[in-house]
């Protein structure tokens, strides 16, 4: 049975891989991924501000010691709470490479197009096989058009693309008018994948502090369905690698994604509940069912529930909404 398959260009035996997670902090746990059976891992994310700080000592054009800028930077962590900085993350990945045979992919998170996108050159001279681009922001200022955000994640694509000699993936928020332009806006500018989605970590209230509370809350097979209706519209529509993150809890989860069209299907919420020999839980499940449906190969699953073949994809998505709607019954 051929479960192999190709994510950014990188062949890999099967499409589990690790997602950016707290595993990703020591050698000795990526180490754990790979005896496990992660086909690859995505490191943690080295943040935009992290870099900014490091390198010329302001958070968003800010200085954190300027009295005027204290309040609006005081929510960010100090320099030290991060678990490495960016000079030790490249060396990290150098060690990383050095200790496992999978591949190896950075992780960038960022808002804009500037200075600190240099950084990914050290990233790729460290050793990284990839590298991912977390574009997480939640827009705030009501005088920004959606458009402009657009063009801002189009534009930083385009800049590390122009730099890298080594594959791009963009993981994206699913926030967007048209998801489906911004992919193919995204095709254009040279993307080697694309990862779905980006989960918005929404806070919620102390009532007795009446402040926020931010929290990280793993995630559930719930969160499956938006992803799969995404990979489902994109398969075989664009040219970049899909990913799927985000809602993948038991091995029916990563068959119902490679079904809409998924090339790799990366693991975080699950490996952290249940420790990394989960993944062998993961590819068994796969490989049975494929075994129990008569697949042979992976090219056999994958985007077979997609609209790939849908003449009219609007058209069917409208008629399944109201399908939806009128099988309800009490």
């Amino acid at each position: 049975m051929n479960t192999t398959t190709s994510y950014l260009g990188l062949r890999l035996p099967h499409p589990f891989i690790a997602g950016a997670s707290p595993f990703g902090y020591h050698v000795d746990s990526i180490k754990r991924l790979e005896d496990a059976g992660c086909a690859a891992v995505v490191l943690h994310s080295l943040f935009e501000e992290q870099i900014t700080l490091a390198s010329r000592g302001h958070i968003r054009h800010r200085d954190p010691l300027d009295q005027e800028f204290a309040a609006a930077l005081a929510e960010f962590p100090a320099a030290g709470e991060y678990p490495l900085g960016p000079q030790e993350y490249a060396a990290h990945i150098s060690q990383a490479k050095a200790a496992v045979r999978i591949p190896v992919i950075g992780s960038l998170n960022g808002t804009s197009a500037e200075s600190w996108l240099s950084f990914s050159r050290l990233i790729e001279q460290a050793g990284a096989d990839a590298l991912e681009l977390n574009l997480y922001e939640v827009v705030t200022d009501l005088d920004v058009a959606g458009l402009a955000v657009e063009h801002q994640i189009v534009d930083i694509v385009k800049e590390v693309k122009g730099t890298l000699k080594i594959p791009v993936a963009v993981k994206l928020s699913p926030f967007f008018a048209s998801f489906g332009n911004l992919a193919r806006q995204l095709d254009l500018a040279g993307a080697d994948g694309l990862v779905l989605f980006n989960r918005f970590y929404q806070p919620d209230i102390d009532i007795k502090t009446m402040r926020p509370s931010p929290q990280v809350d793993l995630s559930t097979s719930a969160e499956l369905l938006l992803r799969l209706r995404w990979l489902a519209i994109l398969h075989g529509r664009v040219r970049p690698s899909l990913g799927v993150t985000g809602g993948v809890a038991v091995p029916n989860d990563g068959i119902k994604a490679l079904l809409a069209g998924a090339d790799a299907v990366q693991m975080v919420s699950a490996l952290l509940r249940h420790g990394p020999t989960y993944m062998s839980a993961m590819r068994m499940g796969l490989e049975h069912w494929m075994e129990w449906h008569k697949m042979t190969s992976l090219d056999d699953v994958r985007g077979r529930v997609s609209l790939e073949q849908t003449k009219d994809p609007a058209s069917f998505e409208r008629a399944n909404y109201i399908r939806a709607l009128q099988s309800w019954s009490r």
